[in-house]
């Protein structure tokens, strides 16, 4: 099996890239643009750890090729913050503490921010299916659930 050019545009960069057929976007994003917010969990789309937003949809990188992603647009979570400005929703998660060990944070944060790209005054139980695809351990989902709710308040009010 032969290598794949591939040109996405990562966080507002355009890259092109040769990859092999069998390589993930996961991988791509880690070992090649130095991106390791993304972090591999299970490796197997059950986590939620690796989530970014590709072409507007939250999906696990660890499930997708990178040779799938060419001509997309991917955001991760270096790209949420904006010269030198934390995200509203990464402000938010430090105000309630919904960080802790933080290695489901990065994906977390995704998730809410397609939520949030998508339906920007989301309802607490769309705010829970739209991350029930990420696992965490330590915070109970609780904080993570209210940092959510207190970035739509502070995004409404901008």
């Amino acid at each position: 099996m032969s290598n794949i050019e591939v040109t996405i545009t990562v966080n507002g960069t355009k890259h092109r890239l040769t990859v092999g057929p069998k390589e993930r976007l996961l991988d791509t994003l880690r070992e090649r643009l130095h991106l390791t917010g993304t972090k591999e969990g299970c490796g197997v789309g059950e986590c939620g750890a690796c989530t970014v937003i590709l072409d507007g949809e939250a999906v696990h990188s660890c499930m997708v090729l990178t040779a799938q992603a060419d001509g997309s647009e991917v955001i991760t979570v270096e790209g949420l913050e904006k010269e030198g400005q934390l995200h509203p929703l990464q402000e938010a998660f430090i105000k309630h503490h919904a960080v802790q060990c933080g290695f489901c944070t990065p994906g977390m944060l995704m998730s809410a921010k397609a939520l949030l790209d998508k339906n920007p005054n989301p309802t607490r139980e769309e705010i829970k299916t739209a991350i029930e695809g990420n696992l965490c351990r330590c915070t109970g989902y609780e904080q993570i659930i209210e940092a959510i709710e207190n970035a739509v308040r502070a995004l409404e009010s901008r």
